[in-house]
């Protein structure tokens, strides 16, 4: 079972972002509308990787990434950027910061998808990649 924190303001786009994954046998998705969200919802279970935008109330984006990178418990969780800051320099930040993919809003469904199966180790019939025969 692999487990992907959304964390978007947008309710559209944290449903977007949902469905896509939903699609993949053995992908659960859990949901936060704020890095403040986030936060509360991190210690209750394991995270595989987060999804997270930049312009949020509260705890931003970034904010939370730079937490997340300073704290043991969180530090190897794979963390991808996605928002409508699309300048190199926003780029540059956000992956400075410690995110490992930054995707420019619209982007590409199947590309997150194949993101998230990548970093997650996950094929898309919901099979461990590392069990390939």
């Amino acid at each position: 079972m692999t487990t992907v924190l959304i964390v978007e303001d947008s309710p559209t786009m944290r449903s977007l972002l949902a469905s896509t994954l939903e699609a993949v046998e053995g992908v659960v998705v859990r949901e936060a509308a704020s890095g403040f969200d986030a936060l509360r919802l991190l210690p209750r279970e394991k995270i595989d990787l987060i999804a997270t935008d930049i312009n949020m109330p509260d705890i931003n984006g970034l904010e939370l990434i730079s937490y997340l990178r300073r704290t043991p418990r969180y530090a190897e969780i794979p963390l991808f950027i996605i928002s409508t800051e699309g300048s190199e320099q926003d780029r540059e930040r956000g992956l400075a910061l410690g995110a490992n993919e930054y995707l420019v809003k619209p982007f590409d469904p199947e590309l997150f998808l194949k993101l998230v199966l990548e970093y997650t180790g996950r094929r898309t019939d919901g099979t461990d990649a590392a069990s390939r025969p």
